[in-house]
């Protein structure tokens, strides 16, 4: 089978398995969009349509999220080979493997304090502490968004372009730059399973534009939510589609 064989959403091109690697986003691509990070379902089908994915593609199944990984391990338990947290910055190449973190820059002690007493100030609003950052959530409170945005913009100024603010859903993600999920990819395509394989990568946020461009960067293919799937129980549909069929082939 050539990996013309099959052609995935809108005629675009979709390796065969023997030669796939799948790397998925989570919040919003593999679960919908909840009020908060804990409050997410999985649905009840969907772990064992990635096992059945994971071994069509001999393991090379990955979740690169901007969650932490041991939320992911949380949701999901072993069900992806590898998983990648917090937008690359740190990374588990394999089952039990150690995480590997990037170098970072350290964060200016003053900034989380400042946040969490502007979230103390306005109801809704939400701080999400991350080992190299921090994100300000205002899904409660929308009418907060300028006003985070215009005081995360203003911490990271100082630092001459190690920080930068990252857009989220419904969220700013104050983070450091150079990291992302474009390195996440690269960095697990180095090593077996996933090594000589043509990745593909699927998200719906713009903090996904990064894999999917490293992904066809390395001959492989990007999808988006809803550019390519409307929403996520439409791509969880198509992945139940394609874990059918035999071992060699996609189920379609």
């Amino acid at each position: 089978m050539s990996p013309t064989d099959y052609a995935g959403p809108a005629g675009r091109f979709m390796p065969p398995p023997g030669e796939a690697a799948l790397l998925l986003d989570f919040d919003g691509t593999l679960v919908d969009i909840a009020p908060t990070p804990e409050s997410v379902v999985v649905s009840p089908g969907l772990p064992d349509v990635l096992r059945r994915l994971r071994a069509k593609c001999g393991d090379a199944l990955a979740v690169i999220s901007g969650r932490a990984v041991d939320q992911i391990d949380h949701f999901l338990g072993d069900v992806p080979f590898a998983v990648a947290g917090e937008h690359g910055l740190a990374v588990r190449h394999r089952p039990d493997g150690p995480i590997v973190h990037a170098e970072l820059p350290a964060m200016p002690p003053t900034w989380l304090p400042a946040a969490e007493t502007l979230a103390a100030q306005h109801p809704g609003v939400r701080i999400e502490r991350k080992p190299a950052g921090f994100v300000l959530h205002y899904r409660a409170a929308p009418e907060m968004a300028d006003m985070l945005r215009e005081a995360a913009e203003s911490w990271v100024a100082s630092t001459h372009g190690r920080f930068h603010v990252q857009t989220a859903k419904m969220a700013w993600e104050i983070r450091p730059h150079g990291v992302d999920k474009g390195h996440a990819v690269a960095a697990l395509m180095q090593s077996p399973p996933f090594a000589g394989r043509h990745p593909v990568f699927v998200g719906d946020d713009v903090t996904d534009e990064d894999g999917i461009r490293a992904a066809e960067a390395l001959g492989g293919a990007g999808f988006r939510i809803p550019r390519d799937f409307p929403d996520p129980a439409a791509f969880r549909a198509w992945l139940a589609t394609l874990a059918g069929g035999g071992d060699d082939s996609w189920g379609v």
